[in-house]
């Protein structure tokens, strides 16, 4: 290989090798949640929505999302404990891919959205894994057509860093619910009682 091509080639590497070690440096991420910052938190309505799940008669799972929800988080990585977390849930904006059934599920035998047009949670005690620091229980009051109960929900973290300009903190979370305690019975019991909700969280700061 001619002496000058390889001096070319070296010298790209090296500046290939400078430029990314600069987009690291910029765009550095953490896996671990003691390392992410504190402070107070929103949630990324575009990046964050609540799935929920529930038995159709045996025959299937049927599936459906509330998006737009509004959230906030006070986060202390250095005493988990300390942290917070209240969302706002607008019960206008589920979204179960049928409009006919998106009209029941708004009217008195479901949410009775006219007269409860949120839901609403708030954390009471949040409670860290002692073997896996990423994952915690999330226990708080949960509001749905007036009726308030506690639930728990296990949230486990995924990944903080600044993302096009924002600084961005990611969880999961899961909980189990029955909708007869929140006063919501139509359909006993052929529909199912039990409600598997997904959590998807994108805060940024």
């Amino acid at each position: 290989m001619h002496k000058s091509y390889k001096s070319i080639l070296c010298l790209a590497a090296i500046t290939a090798l400078g430029v990314g070690g600069t987009v690291v440096a910029k765009n550095a991420f953490t896996l671990n949640p003691a390392e992410v910052h504190a402070g107070d938190y929103k949630l990324d309505s575009s990046h964050g929505r609540i799935t929920w799940e529930i038995d159709h008669a045996g025959f299937s799972k049927y599936v459906g999302q509330f998006v737009n929800v509004q959230a906030e988080l006070k986060l202390d990585p250095a005493n988990p404990a300390n942290s917070t977390l209240t969302a706002t849930i607008p019960i206008a904006d589920i979204a179960p891919n049928d409009a006919a059934l998106k009209r029941h599920l708004l009217n008195a035998d479901f949410f009775d959205a006219e007269n409860h047009p949120t839901a609403t949670f708030r954390s009471t005690r949040i409670v860290v894994d002692t073997d896996d620091a990423n994952e915690a229980d999330v226990y708080g009051d949960l509001t749905i057509r007036g009726v308030t109960r506690q639930i728990k929900m296990e949230v486990e973290f995924n990944k903080a860093g600044t993302m096009m300009g924002q600084y961005r903190a990611g969880f999961d979370g899961e909980a189990k619910i029955k909708r007869s305690d929140f006063g919501i019975n139509y359909g006993l019991p052929m529909i199912g009682d039990e409600v598997e909700l997904h959590i998807e969280g994108e805060f940024t700061k």
